[in-house]
């Protein structure tokens, strides 16, 4: 699976690099080898891809995507091999946190957007709790990763790779404090992206 990850990642890193080339800084904090979350903001579906290849080969991110497009041939097995699972939307979720939970116990890293769904404006986005309770809950440390909300097509598009840091939540925690702990990241984000100076 990870040679096959490794060979379209480099089949694919030409055209998305044509239509959206990066300018990354801050890969010197990228973790080392073990499992940790990669959090970014989200606001178009080629973000995984983007973010995928501001990392490099060697990180390899399990993203979370629709469980009905598991069940198309072809596309399915792809995204397995990959290193995509699925998430039941109708069910809460409670399939891929299990999911997630069970590649980081496996040392894997694993991919989320904190915001929950594509969001265009900054104004409008709004941290989710999933990724900072797996943090506390799994021990890892959290990767966020800024994404230009603006990209532009056949232009330089500043990546942001900011410090991994470990959320720290007790099993008594609020549910006020897994949200602050929530909008910390956020604003992480958007100070990575000079919006939230």
């Amino acid at each position: 699976m990870r040679v096959l990850y490794a060979i379209l990642w480099c089949l694919s890193w030409p055209f998305v690099t044509l239509f959206y080339p990066r300018l990354t800084t801050g890969r010197e904090h990228t973790p080392g080898p073990g499992a940790y979350l990669v959090c970014s903001n989200h606001s178009s579906m080629i973000d995984p891809f983007l973010v995928a290849y501001s990392l490099g080969p060697q990180c390899r991110i399990h993203y979370m995507a629709k469980a009905e497009l598991f069940r198309i041939p072809i596309i399915g097995p792809i995204l397995r091999a990959v290193g995509m699972f699925p998430v039941d939307r109708a069910g809460g979720g409670a399939m891929a946190i299990k999911g997630a939970m069970k590649l980081l116990k496996a040392g894997e890293k694993v991919g989320m957007f904190p915001e929950g769904t594509r969001i265009r404006s900054e104004d409008a986005s709004e941290a989710k709790t999933g990724a900072v309770r797996l943090s506390a809950r799994m021990g890892v440390p959290i990767l966020p990763v800024y994404i230009p909300r603006d990209k532009k097509l056949f232009r330089f598009n500043r990546m942001v790779i900011g410090a991994a840091y470990q959320v720290e939540l007790d099993k008594k925690a609020t549910p006020e404090e897994v949200e602050q702990a929530a909008e910390t990241l956020m604003a992480k984000l958007r100070r990575l992206g000079g919006v939230d100076q």
